[in-house]
């Protein structure tokens, strides 16, 4: 498709990058571009397993997307919220409880977060079949860019993650691949998030939360980076740090599909939204992320051939015989989140639901 081909599009005018001092993660970085020789991928297959070994997330440079194409993914981002009326909103926010999924849009105020506080994000799924679900009006024009976007981060992103992930686990390179062909409806999908600033008694009665601590349940999440800060994650220490923004940079975590295959070898990274320091309060926060998971007649067992996992010990999530497969388990996530009565832990600050017999943690 030729530049002078697509549609026009209203620009987002995202905030300019915090100027606060804020506590950052350092987080390892994977240069995607020298993944081309055998030796280039085990030496980043190492950096990668440190990387989720410490921190469980990573940035992912030299990917082969543009700046400019990054920009204006960010402004068709923004048209589901900027360009459609809340009733066509409405009209797609139904969601199936067979599978989880959002058809299309998580409206605003749909989750409880505190203390009766309820959220203040909306967004949209699409899944990579564009094909399989309606869109609104004003998003159709933009359905051929988005599905280009979607194949981009599956089969140059994602392909190449799980690939240097399998490896560092002394696995087949394409034992994860295989896994991930995600044909189903909301194995793989993009979404585009919008976060709207709160009132200062909706902070306070929050503590600043605008989404508690949390893993994701599929098995790999690419973030493309964006100014606002608002991501937390939380450190073995046990302390909340920003993760920081970086131009044209894919911020990369595993997710509880990832922690169940490698038997808590790589588990899923606990990360939280809070309000943006002073500098940015007063702007939304515009997210573009891909979401993966893996088939969803994959039953999440551990890979047990792997010569890394038995040198290290498996400690399985459940029982192989109990152990529920990717669809089973996101059903009850995305059915359960926001909506469930979660319970006090033992630990301070954490809150607890049983999925399937697995404890699911949120902390505050």
């Amino acid at each position: 498709m030729s530049v002078a081909a697509l549609p026009p599009v209203p620009h987002y005018n995202a905030a300019p990058p915090t100027k606060a001092d804020l506590d950052y993660a350092d987080l390892a970085t994977i240069d995607l571009s020298k993944m081309e020789s055998a030796q280039g991928r085990a030496r980043l297959a190492s950096q990668v397993r440190d990387a989720l070994l410490t921190h469980g997330f990573f940035y992912a440079i030299n990917h082969g997307y543009s700046q400019s194409q990054g920009n204006r993914m960010f402004d068709i981002a923004d048209v589901p919220f900027s360009c459609v009326g809340d009733e066509e909103k409405r009209s797609y926010s139904d969601i199936d409880q067979e599978t989880g999924w959002y058809q299309a849009y998580k409206l605003r105020q749909y989750w409880h977060i505190d203390a009766g506080v309820r959220d203040q994000l909306e967004y949209i799924n699409i899944d990579r079949n564009v094909h399989k679900q309606g869109h609104p009006e004003a998003l159709r024009p933009f359905l051929p860019e988005i599905e280009e976007f979607a194949r981009f981060n599956h089969g140059n992103v994602l392909f190449a993650i799980l690939r240097l992930i399998a490896l560092s686990l002394e696995l087949p390179e394409d034992a994860l691949v295989k896994i991930h062909n995600c044909n189903g409806l909301g194995e793989a999908f993009v979404r585009f998030i919008k976060y709207h600033p709160r009132s200062a008694e909706d902070e306070q009665k929050t503590k600043n939360v605008w989404l508690k601590g949390h893993t994701d349940s599929g098995s790999i999440t690419i973030l493309w980076s964006q100014p606002v800060a608002a991501l937390q994650i939380l450190g073995k220490d046990n302390k909340w740090r920003w993760v920081k923004h970086v131009e044209n940079a894919l911020v990369v975590n595993a997710g509880d599909a990832m922690d169940f295959l490698t038997g808590g070898y790589y588990k899923g990274t606990i990360h939280r939204v809070v309000q943006p320091p002073p500098d940015q309060q007063q702007h939304t926060r515009l997210g573009v992320f891909y979401f993966t998971m893996t088939d969803g007649d994959v039953k999440l067992v551990p890979f047990y051939g792997s010569p890394v996992l038995q040198r290290v010990g498996i400690n399985p999530r459940c029982e192989n015989n109990v152990a529920p497969t990717m669809l089973e388990w996101r059903r009850e996530r995305a059915n359960g989140y926001g909506r469930t009565e979660l319970r006090p832990s033992r630990e301070k600050g954490v809150e607890e639901e049983v999925i399937n017999g697995v404890v699911v943690r949120h902390y505050n």
